[in-house]
């Protein structure tokens, strides 16, 4: 079978328009690519520690202004991260197929470190063209012996809950109609996850909340963010929204979200792993 690639044009994949989307981890043929895109430098980000992976595939970011060519299509890498999740498949935050798992981790962590590459081309403190390192994942610069590794930026997605058995949802001003979702930000120098959490309720909708648990994590390299999701109980505070961020927020019981109000993000996503989490009982 013919070596695949990756070929990212800003946060798609290319891919010829037959690709079923089943096939869209296993990458393209590079000699379709090749006559599709050109020769092109391929960079093969190292496999992801402790996985059982095939060998990782190399991958190349399109400039953003490239045209697909008549027969191709571009596949959202976010749907991508999620393929194979939902009700009746296996479940990306807990046990899973290895084979679906790995090659899942193998997107994500090339799409990852390409982005990163291209954003350090040159080193942060002297300014000189950057290497790579022999011995590790790094930018070693060649002038001043800098080590750069691959940006991760935290960000905490909370779920609050009521004793009442209500849970907290929210409309970010970046939603589509009807979609709310959970409370998220990124973490700050100097806090660590649970005071970020804390801090994110209390600024986008002015709760104070306790009893802050870790539930999952997920990677999510849009550019470079780990999401690490949380539940938290409420304790006091007159809910109102930022109205920067955050529109609306409310109090949601079970069975209206099961009925169907209001509308929740997509299986795969941490914040819908979190909310499922909830309707099942969560997050005693």
């Amino acid at each position: 079978m013919a070596k695949g690639v990756y070929l990212f044009l800003e946060t798609g994949l290319a891919i010829p328009q037959e690709t079923k989307d089943a096939e869209v981890l296993d990458g393209v043929d590079a000699g379709i690519a090749s006559r599709a895109f050109g020769e092109r430098e391929y960079y093969t980000a190292p496999p992801v520690p402790g996985c059982e992976a095939d060998d990782m595939l190399p991958g190349f970011l399109l400039p953003p202004d490239t045209a697909l060519p008549p027969g191709w299509r571009s596949f959202p890498v976010r749907q991508a991260a999620v393929l194979f999740s939902g009700p009746g498949k296996k479940d990306p935050f807990g046990p899973e197929d290895p084979f679906v798992g790995n090659r899942r981790r193998r997107l994500l962590r090339t799409y990852h470190v390409l982005q990163w590459r291209r954003d350090s081309v040159y080193c942060g403190s002297c300014g000189a063209p950057n290497g790579d390192s022999p011995s590790e994942l790094a930018r070693l610069c060649p002038r001043c012996g800098r080590v750069e590794y691959p940006r991760i930026s935290p960000a905490v997605i909370t779920l609050v809950y009521r004793d009442d058995g209500r849970a907290l949802l929210a409309h970010n001003k970046k939603f589509k109609p009807r979609l709310y979702s959970l409370i998220a930000g990124f973490t700050e120098a100097g806090e660590n996850l649970e005071a970020a959490a804390a801090r994110e309720v209390k600024e986008e909708v002015n709760l104070e909340v306790r009893d802050i648990r870790y539930v999952t994590s997920q990677c999510w390299p849009f550019p470079n963010s780990l999401m690490v999701g949380f539940t938290a109980r409420y304790e006091g505070g007159k809910l109102k929204c930022d109205g920067q961020e955050i529109l609306d927020a409310q109090w949601f019981t079970r069975e209206s979200v099961l009925a169907g109000t209001p509308e929740l993000p997509g299986p795969g996503s941490v914040s819908r792993y979190i909310i499922d989490h909830w309707l099942r009982g969560g997050p005693e």
